[in-house]
């Protein structure tokens, strides 16, 4: 039988590098709402979640909430992050189920109840710990600096009008 040598092995005999061609990615091209899913446009929190009125998914949702405020508010955080996030307040409500049943007087499996706060700490030192304030400048503060701005301006032409005249 006779080899035939492949089009590699002849470029690799060559000395020349071979070029690997990477698949070209797709920009990002935002779609119109209706062709987004009710957990991208914001309707829903988790796919497939049929009532998002009992307890534990008030919870959920009140602990996704209120990470997205403390990392800067939900137009700063990523989707990366807010995975992280959905995640850790997954975690949160299980322990948390876990701890009510403790402090009601029933056992609970330590191991697992280790392994959720291990898993919780773990996701929170990716997402940070860092509060992030938002400016919250209001409309009198802007009114306040005006009038200082203003009040100043005056001042100002008011020497310049006393060393002029």
């Amino acid at each position: 039988m006779e080899h035939n040598e492949s089009t590699e092995d002849k470029v690799a005999d060559s000395g020349a590098e071979i070029e690997h061609k990477r698949p070209r990615l797709v920009p990002y091209n935002p779609r119109k709402p209706t062709a987004r899913s009710a957990v991208s446009n914001g309707e829903k929190i988790l796919p497939g979640m049929k009532d998002g009125r009992t307890k534990i998914s008030r919870r959920y949702r009140d602990i996704v909430s209120q990470i997205c405020v403390d990392s800067g508010g939900p137009d700063k955080v990523s989707e990366t992050k807010l995975q992280l996030i959905r995640r850790f307040a997954a975690a949160a409500v299980m322990a948390e189920a876990l701890e009510a049943r403790l402090v009601n007087g029933e056992r609970i499996d330590v191991l697992e109840h280790a392994q959720l706060s291990s898993t919780l700490v773990r996701l929170v030192s990716r997402i940070g710990i860092n509060r992030i304030p938002k400016d919250l400048t209001t409309l009198n503060d802007v009114l306040r600096l005006d009038l200082e701005a203003r009040e100043e301006r005056e001042e100002r032409e008011l020497d310049g009008e006393i060393i002029d005249g």
